[in-house]
């Protein structure tokens, strides 16, 4: 079962549409914001340590299990035709064993 992982830039609002998109695939069971579990590389000694950093686009991570190949190959479809449209950008993780 491929496991897929999708780093989106954008706003919430994009994040929601894309996740409503994943959930509409037909086979498509599992469709996780994953982004705010994974820890943040923040430098203490950075020039921009302290600094806010929601003045752009969030970064989110979704998590999507695939029951075969086919559905995979139409959720990076499906992904990439809503990134264009959304102007926001969209990139898939190399898949893991």
């Amino acid at each position: 079962m491929p496991l897929l992982r999708i780093r989106i830039i954008g706003s919430d609002d994009d994040l929601r549409a894309f996740a409503d998109l994943l959930q509409s695939i037909e086979g498509i069971e599992h469709v996780e914001d994953v982004a705010d579990l994974m820890p943040r590389m923040d430098d203490e000694d950075s020039s921009s340590a302290g600094l806010s950093d929601d003045l752009g686009p969030g970064v989110h991570e979704l998590e999507v299990d695939a029951p075969n190949t086919y559905t995979a190959n139409r959720v990076r479809a499906a992904v990439e035709e809503l990134a264009i449209r959304l102007g926001v950008a969209a990139e898939f993780e190399p898949e893991r064993e």
